[in-house]
């Protein structure tokens, strides 16, 4: 596939716990590029972080900040993009993310909850983790499927692997 002209060399989406910051690191540091992620986009414009943007502002808030940091970066940056784990529910950044190189970083359950531990710093588990976490992989595995031009498996593969195996697949192309 041949990737469109301007916008991100590769997009990484998948749930929290999939390892699409650390991975978008070593992808950008092994190909010479920027790296970008949406999250962090999002918490320097509302000038605090997630948690509080959820507490504060509430998730459709925190959701329209998202949309937008999403729709910036691809316009914006020519390097690996990390987007939030729920930024792909949206239709327009779907829209954006069509023709491009996408990766789906799957990730299953057991190592999804191992990665993010007691939820911490993510607003979106409270409660019970395992069981919310299985809730958002079920809602959103589908949508990361439709969006991917690539999807690598994580579990039981260290982030050097992931990026490895990303870097050997979009060479081949």
């Amino acid at each position: 596939m041949t990737r469109p002209a301007t916008g991100p060399r590769v997009v990484l989406v998948g749930p929290m716990g999939a390892g699409k910051t650390t991975v978008a690191a070593l992808l950008a540091e092994r190909w010479g590029v920027g790296v970008r992620d949406t999250d962090a986009d999002v918490e320097a414009r509302a000038g605090k972080p997630v948690p509080e943007i959820f507490v504060d502002d509430g998730e459709p808030r925190f959701r329209e900040l998202e949309r937008g940091a999403v729709a910036a970066a691809i316009a914006e940056h020519d390097g690996v993009l990390a987007l939030g784990g729920g930024a792909v529910l949206a239709p327009e950044t779907q829209r954006l993310l069509a023709g491009r190189t996408v990766v789906f970083l799957r990730v299953g359950l057991a190592d999804a909850v191992a990665r993010v531990g007691l939820g911490t710093g993510r607003p979106l588990l409270l409660g019970n983790v395992r069981a919310r976490v299985k809730q958002l992989l079920d809602e959103r595995t589908p949508t990361y499927e439709a969006v991917a031009t690539l999807i690598v498996d994580t579990d039981g593969r260290t982030p050097e692997d992931v990026a490895a195996r990303i870097i050997e697949e979009l060479d081949e192309k």
